[in-house]
């Protein structure tokens, strides 16, 4: 069979791309507004405030208040993946297998990047009355205190006193929360975060995910952690909360990078570059339960 000595990039790039979210992501559950995306920017307007609604009204005319919204430009964030070297004689063919085996770490790596620079950033700031967070109070295990279904239930009662839509909340479990309610009541956590036919079971109004890189919090002012920052003895994990119509993803161009049969390396060298980002449209209805740190 006749070698092809030229790598398809587009066949690449649509393979890398191809499922990029796995069914259980917490990301295919938010506005999806990669179609806006336009020289991996984003174009949007902040929202002014709303009407004030007026009840049994005798005083007219009625008020004009002109809705002010202000124009934003969201760049998205810029990801790259280290090189790959792949050495001849593989790389004289590019079957599917061979194409999937490299892909695959570089695939694997980017989801893991964008989910965790998503989940800090549509995970509440700190502790107001829109974006509730909350200390769990259960049992001490080890430095740790357990989620119990009571820090559940208070947060589904603070989204409830914000008025939060009770349509497509989400709770996303750090996966030691998930421990804490399995051992809890088994039989009624065992298979909570299970995705059947595309839909996430539910519990207290919440939709329940899991992901492993929920992140961090202060756990004595229960502020975020900047993303990125080394952990300091006083941060801690969390599980987060949001409501679908106030948080969003885009994606962006992704391309890729090719040195081939570099004579030095005697190989083909290959690396990628994705445009993502996820945040919180207004800053409301995100939550958190934030596990306390015990001495």
């Amino acid at each position: 069979m006749e070698v092809n000595p030229t790598l398809a990039k587009e066949v690449w790039i649509a393979q890398l791309t191809r499922n990029f979210y796995p069914d259980s992501s917490f990301l295919n559950y938010v506005k999806d507004f990669s179609g806006l995306v336009d020289n991996n920017a984003i174009n949007m307007a902040d929202v002014g405030l709303d009407p004030e609604v007026l009840i049994n009204n005798t005083t007219y005319p009625i008020k004009v208040v002109q809705r002010v919204d202000k124009p934003i430009r969201i760049e998205l964030d810029l990801f790259e993946t280290e090189n790959t070297l792949v050495r001849r004689p593989e790389v004289l063919e590019y079957s599917y297998d061979q194409l999937e085996s490299v892909l695959m770490g570089h695939r694997n790596r980017l989801r893991a990047r964008t989910a965790e620079k998503a989940a800090h950033a549509i995970s509440p700031l700190e502790d107001t009355e829109f974006t509730p967070v909350i200390s769990t109070d259960g049992d001490t295990t080890g430095k740790r205190r357990r989620m119990t279904v009571e820090n559940i239930l208070l947060l589904k009662e603070r989204f409830d006193d914000a008025n939060i839509p009770l349509e497509d909340r989400f709770l996303v479990l750090n996966p030691k929360h998930l421990s804490d309610l399995i051992l809890f009541d088994v039989k009624a956590f065992k298979d909570i975060t299970d995705i059947i036919d595309g839909k996430p079971k539910r519990f207290a109004g919440f939709n329940i995910l899991q992901t492993s890189i929920t992140p961090k919090y202060n756990s004595n002012t229960l502020e975020k952690v900047a993303f990125g920052v080394k952990e300091a003895v006083t941060d801690t994990f969390c599980s987060f909360a949001f409501q679908k119509e106030e948080v969003m993803k885009a994606d962006g161009e992704v391309f890729m990078y090719a040195k081939e049969n570099d004579p030095e390396e005697r190989g083909t060298i290959v690396g990628f570059d994705k445009r993502f980002i996820a945040l919180p449209i207004r800053n409301k209805a995100l939550g958190a339960i934030v596990s306390t740190k015990v001495s």
